[in-house]
């Protein structure tokens, strides 16, 4: 298997040429997020690109903030669940590849539908639920914007899980302090996630350097050596919108807009084909 870092620069290259290609997209996020899809689906997971919607036996993952789908197709593309040519078919007509993941298209390594913000983590909770009844040892991931939380759905789910000691689950949540209207800081201020978190009865796993693919990597796997001791599990992630391409990061701006063909160029030439484009 290629290296994670190559990986992950590959994804990043998909990611800017997907977006520039229908003109349409969300590429901070999805750029941000880069490592967490890398550290999980080629390192962390337990999984099968032979696609099976039951996942029995397996662990299963959950995309809540689903507008950041370019990272989620070309991280599923390169795990080997589709062609990875298929990718050039993002945002457009008659393609599985929609702006936010459907079911309804039947795209292997989709379970939910994921366009509304605040509804994965109680699909997360049912799932792991579910495992448990099925006696299964496995984990169900979920990813989740800090900006998202201004959704209040996430709260009563935190509160449940927390209640119900839910401990076979893992949610993270992508800090990068930006949201679509600007700053969360700003929008709405998150005060002390972790504090909150554990209020609710949740272990916290702190991940200061989401960006770091192999920082990801051990965190996560500290975060599942918390499982199974009653509590759900949330990692709460440090990461940079846009991380990857200079004039992208930290901007949120770029939350949900298209590089036009110069940027496109400036964002190709910080990122190296290392795995071959689509």
């Amino acid at each position: 298997m290629p290296a994670l870092k190559d990986i992950a620069t590959q994804i990043r290259r998909d990611i800017v040429r997907m977006v520039h290609g229908c003109a349409s997209g969300h590429p901070g996020g999805s750029l941000g997020c880069t490592e967490y899809f890398t550290a999980l689906y080629f390192k962390v997971m337990k999984h099968n690109p032979k696609f099976d919607m039951d996942a029995r036996n397996e662990d299963v993952f959950v995309l809540s903030n689903g507008h950041i789908s370019p990272v989620f197709y070309s991280t599923l593309a390169r795990a080997g669940y589709f062609e990875v040519k298929e990718l050039a078919t993002f945002r457009k007509l008659d393609s599985r590849l929609q702006g936010h993941p459907a079911t309804h298209e039947h795209l292997p390594g989709i379970r939910i539908a994921s366009g509304s913000l605040g509804q994965g983590m109680s699909v997360g909770i049912g799932a792991a639920l579910t495992k448990k009844l099925n006696g299964e040892n496995t984990t169900v991931y979920t990813l989740h914007g800090d900006g998202e939380l201004d959704e209040g759905q996430n709260w009563e789910a935190i509160m449940f899980a927390g209640a119900k000691g839910v401990d076979n689950l893992i949610s993270t949540i992508d800090w990068n302090g930006q949201q679509i209207d600007g700053p969360t800081d700003k929008v709405m201020k998150l005060g002390d996630l972790g504090a909150k978190f554990e209020a609710f009865g949740w272990d916290v796993v702190h991940l200061d350097k989401g960006n770091d693919v192999d920082a990801v990597v051990a965190g996560l796997e500290e975060a599942k050596k918390h499982t199974g001791k009653g509590k759900p599990v949330v990692v709460l992630m440090r990461t940079v919108m846009g991380a990857g391409v200079d004039f992208m990061e930290g901007h949120h701006e770029w939350h949900g807009i298209a590089p036009n063909d110069e940027q496109l160029a400036s964002a190709l030439a910080q990122l190296p084909e290392t795995l071959g484009d689509y």
